[in-house]
């Protein structure tokens, strides 16, 4: 900003000087209002939330369970059960069986055997039989069993007990008490009047008194929770193992061998022959011959009646009934007393604290000067436009339009000067070019 000024002042004096040598050959003037933006600096405040973590006193109640006995009265449905008998009096048919003869025949055919001979003669094959020798030679492996001394070797394993160090974990679990934070829920409330900064736009943005939506957290629990601690405990374990040992001795082996040796024998040999031989023989036959006969039998025939009689039976009656009783036992009931205990607990809390933070925005500034008229037409020069030579930045820009009026002598001033009048410096309303305007810190609303 401060190389800015400097150029603005000799853009404008360069300017200011030509329009005065020209009105020095014009006769009219005519007074001209420019706009120049300049920029400006401002300080800003905007709410910013941190989480600070307090500690507070928390009563928490502890569950303790003890076992008492209580009696229990209840009602036993017992039953009992009564015999009793009742006499029924029901008909029954008897059947009565009743036997008859009847003579009834038939016709029987019966079979008279005979026997007679006849001759047959029959060619019978006979074998003869005949012992005969004949000699066999083979050879015969005689077993010959000699002693012989063989080195075996072997291995043996000798026990050899070393002590190991072991490490076993004899842990146990533990319960600790552990606090769970609640839930966020959104909620309806009244709030009253305050100031937020937007997260989108950057700007402090001013709310209304009413309902609105609002984070409330619930209350946090304390939970049981078990947990295993290890405990690692050195031990020293013997450890037997066994050591290998080569070990060299003779041992007896019974070695056979065999011998060869030819043997003769007469083995007999039976050889058959067949003769044939003409027989003569009776065969015996039999011959049935059918002979028919008459024959008579009796035959029973059972007829069936049946009588009415009278039958007196006894019937055993089963009636249930059921009997209450009243009895009373000892009952052991798990009791849950709370012992209240006092815990410290770190909460988390929202602080809200105002952040200044720098932004730039062009405030407009009107410069008044006389610009000689030739004719009917104005002589202008626009001034150059200002540029700045930094990089500035990246700010949240806002623009309030500002009007700077000229000095009352040079807004009432209606005739032009003679020639012969000096043009003179043009006269400045302000010095807010030479001396740049301080930014001035926006307090914060307060609810």
């Amino acid at each position: 900003m401060k190389t800015i000024v400097p150029f603005l002042v000799t853009a404008l004096m360069v300017g200011l000087l030509t329009r005065s040598s020209l009105a020095q050959s014009c006769c009219d003037y005519q007074v001209v209002r420019k706009t120049v933006w300049e920029p400006q600096q401002v300080t800003s405040y905007r709410l910013q939330y941190d989480t600070v973590m307090e500690e507070r006193d928390v009563r928490v109640e502890k569950p303790v369970w003890e076992t008492e006995m209580r009696e229990r009265r209840f009602r036993v449905a017992k039953p009992v059960v009564e015999t009793s008998q009742r006499e029924e009096r029901y008909t029954v048919l008897k059947p009565v069986w009743e036997t008859e003869y009847e003579t009834r025949s038939y016709t029987r055919v019966r079979y008279v055997t005979e026997t007679a001979e006849r001759e047959e003669r029959v060619v019978v094959n006979k074998p003869v039989c005949e012992t005969q020798y004949r000699e066999e030679r083979h050879v015969v492996r005689r077993p010959v069993t000699e002693t012989i001394m063989h080195d075996r070797s072997y291995t043996t394993y000798q026990p050899v007990t070393t002590m190991r160090t072991q490490y076993v974990d004899q842990g146990a679990c533990v319960q600790n008490w552990v606090y769970k934070p609640g839930t966020t829920k959104t909620r309806l409330r009244w709030l009253p009047p305050s100031t937020y900064c937007d997260p989108a736009t950057g700007l402090t943005v001013h709310q209304r008194r009413g309902l609105h939506w609002v984070e409330v957290p619930t209350p946090g629990t304390m939970m049981l929770q078990q947990q295993y601690v290890p405990n690692v405990v050195a031990q020293q374990v013997p450890v037997t193992s066994y050591m290998p040992q080569a070990v060299t001795e003779k041992v007896p082996v019974q070695q056979t061998r065999y011998v060869d040796e030819i043997q003769v024998r007469k083995v007999p040999v039976q050889v058959c022959r067949t003769e044939q031989e003409v027989q003569v023989r009776k065969v015996p036959y039999t011959v049935q011959r059918p002979v028919s006969e008459e024959v008579a039998y009796q035959v029973p025939v059972r007829t069936c009646r049946w009588e009415k009689q009278e039958v007196v039976r006894r019937v055993p009656v089963t009636t249930h009934r059921i009997e209450y009783e009243e009895r009373i036992e000892q009952v052991p009931v798990q009791v849950c007393k709370t012992v209240v205990e006092t815990r410290k607990v770190r909460v988390p809390r929202t602080a809200a604290s105002w952040v200044p933070y720098v932004t730039t925005r062009y405030a407009p500034r009107t410069i008044t000067m006389r610009v000689p008229v030739v004719g009917a037409q104005v002589i202008y020069e626009p001034a150059p436009p200002i540029q700045s030579t930094t990089t500035a930045p990246r700010q949240v820009q806002s623009v309030e339009p500002t009007t700077v009026s000229g000095s009352d002598d040079d807004s009432r001033e209606t005739g032009a000067p003679g020639d012969t009048d000096p043009t003179g410096r043009p006269k400045l309303e302000s010095t807010e070019l030479q001396k740049p305007q301080e930014p001035t810190p926006a307090d914060p609303e307060k609810d």
